[in-house]
């Protein structure tokens, strides 16, 4: 009577009775043995938990659904690839509901396994990727691994917010980084999941904008830096002067002349050694990607060519 369970699950769901629907597939989730029923009675409690908005379950099942699919990688390449597409976009519901979603969904996004899925399938979510690594100050760190995606993905996708990152990180323009700022402000209050993160997005983004233009240029005008900052030049050099300070930047503030002076500070060779190492270990990763894909798509081509000849020979 196990399977019994997944059909009066179904029904509920068909029903709209979400709450009944999640705990019945869940039981049989536990009861049953069957691998592929198990794995679309996970999929449809998360989507049951995602419509009740019971974010705190709908996180743990992310996270089951993740393992179980992460299990497929020998029977099924294609379809493997295929459910962490759609992974990635119910996470959404989930990541900007819960919590603790920011850390979540850059976490996950950051993933090899599912970085190579964004750039060879979905590109347009890294969109979602770069806006929580900016507002979540703590993971800012992780800004350069946001840049490679971005760099590795920009002939198939572009929007606002990977066109600021382009501006500001390697193309270093900071005149389209500004204008970019103003779009993504637009394109934040006009997204589903985003529109509450816009005031957070813009205010970090103009963080990262001075950092870099203040590791550039040894001599800043601050109204120049106000104005590409769109703030008010009261207001901009106020908030520039708390950032030289809450950053610790070697710098002299001349109020009377209206400049900041900026020391160098030359990176360490040891830094740069680092910084590289991890630059090759993430190729190496996306390149060991396309090779185990290569790998899955020959030995499909030769089992079906092995199954004709077979069949020819009988």
């Amino acid at each position: 009577m196990v399977k019994d369970l997944y059909d009066f699950g179904n029904f509920h769901y068909s029903c709209g009775n979400y709450g009944g629907s999640a705990d019945l597939l869940f039981h049989f989730s536990v009861l049953s043995t069957d691998n592929d029923l198990v794995l679309q009675a996970m999929w449809g409690k998360l989507a049951s938990e995602i419509l009740v908005g019971d974010w705190e379950l709908a996180y743990e099942d992310i996270n089951r659904l993740k393992e179980s699919i992460d299990k497929m990688a020998n029977r099924d390449p294609a379809g493997q690839l295929q459910k962490r597409v759609w992974l990635l976009h119910w996470a959404l519901f989930v990541f900007f509901n819960h919590p603790n979603g920011r850390d979540g969904i850059v976490d996950m996004m950051l993933m090899p396994q599912y970085s190579n899925t964004i750039m060879n399938a979905c590109p347009w979510l890294i969109r979602y990727l770069i806006a929580a690594v900016i507002i979540n100050r703590r993971r800012r760190n992780l800004i350069k691994d946001v840049v490679k995606i971005v760099a590795n993905c920009s002939y198939m996708y572009s929007d606002p917010l990977t066109e600021f990152i382009t501006s500001l990180y390697i193309d270093f323009d900071f005149e389209a980084a500004s204008e970019k700022i103003k779009l993504c402000e637009t394109v934040l209050d006009n997204d589903f999941f985003l529109t509450g993160a816009t005031d957070d997005f813009v205010d970090c983004a103009r963080l990262y904008f001075a950092e870099i233009y203040c590791k550039i240029h040894s001599k800043i005008n601050l109204t120049a830096l106000a104005s590409r900052l769109n703030m008010a030049q009261e207001e901009g050099e106020k908030w520039i002067v708390k950032l030289i300070r809450d950053s610790r930047i070697d710098a002299k503030v001349d109020l009377k002349d209206n400049f900041v002076i900026i020391n160098p500070q030359p990176n360490p060779v040891p830094q740069q050694i680092i910084e590289k190492s991890k630059f090759l270990m993430f190729r190496s990763q996306v390149l060991n990607g396309a090779i185990d894909k290569r790998e899955a798509a020959l030995k499909a081509a030769s089992s079906s060519n092995s199954n004709s000849n077979t069949s020819s020979a009988s």
